[in-house]
């Protein structure tokens, strides 16, 4: 059976989301739906609907008499963000790893080489794009496909746009998806889950100095406020 193909709204949605993630769309930008129609061949309809959608998504904002923009960053959504990822995603990625055949190993093991190529090329759209593809290899064989679309929807809401892609962050990125992969391939379940938590934290930590600047504690940790 072939594949649907999108809708208008979904293509507009998926497009202006990826220029949001990727930071081409900077926080803060006015969103005119004239120009965005133009911009994307289409009505205001769709582009009207696109745009409530990625409100939901808390990528733009609506203001009365001032239109749409891209929206800023509220710093305790992303902290609340970030201690749900570390904790859908280490249990998705523990369930996983019991789970893996030989072949997806394999397949893991491809992954992770092109994502690690793609880096060492510079080419940030692919990067970003597999390094999806990487974490959801595992997420997608947790056996529980709807915690999958939680874990989608809270990587919408990450702030991806604002993580540096300084070579040192890439390089350290490498070596925490190789621990993510090699506790997998050695069956063990609850390193692989640390390993994904350390990877967690780390992009964490790097995104507040981004945004503020200077260390902030670990929100995940039960002990800080």
């Amino acid at each position: 059976m072939a594949a649907t193909s999108p809708t208008k709204r979904e293509q507009i949605i998926r497009e202006l989301r990826a220029l949001i993630l990727s930071g081409e769309l900077p926080r803060g930008t006015r969103l005119p739906q004239d120009e965005l129609a133009r911009r994307f061949d289409s009505s205001i309809t769709p582009v009207r609907e696109a745009l409530r959608a990625l409100e939901s998504e808390n990528l733009v904002v609506s203001e009365p008499h001032r239109g749409v923009r891209v929206a800023g960053i509220d710093f305790e959504k992303i902290k609340a963000t970030y201690i749900v990822r570390r904790l859908t995603e280490s249990y998705a990625m523990r369930r996983a790893a019991i789970r893996l055949s030989p072949h997806d190993l394999r397949q893991a093991e491809q992954l992770l080489e092109a994502l690690n190529e793609a880096t060492r090329r510079g080419q940030s759209d692919q990067v970003r794009k597999l390094n999806k593809e990487f974490h959801f290899f595992f997420y997608e064989r947790c056996s529980v496909p709807s915690l999958v679309d939680e874990i989608d929807a809270l990587w919408q809401a990450f702030p991806w746009d604002l993580l540096l892609n300084s070579p040192e962050a890439s390089e350290t990125s490498e070596t925490e998806h190789r621990a993510i992969l090699d506790a997998v391939k050695a069956g063990d379940a609850d390193e692989a889950a640390s390993a994904l938590e350390a990877h967690i934290r780390r992009s964490f930590a790097e995104l507040t100095r981004r945004f503020t600047g200077t260390e902030v504690p670990d929100p995940f940790d039960i002990n800080n406020d």
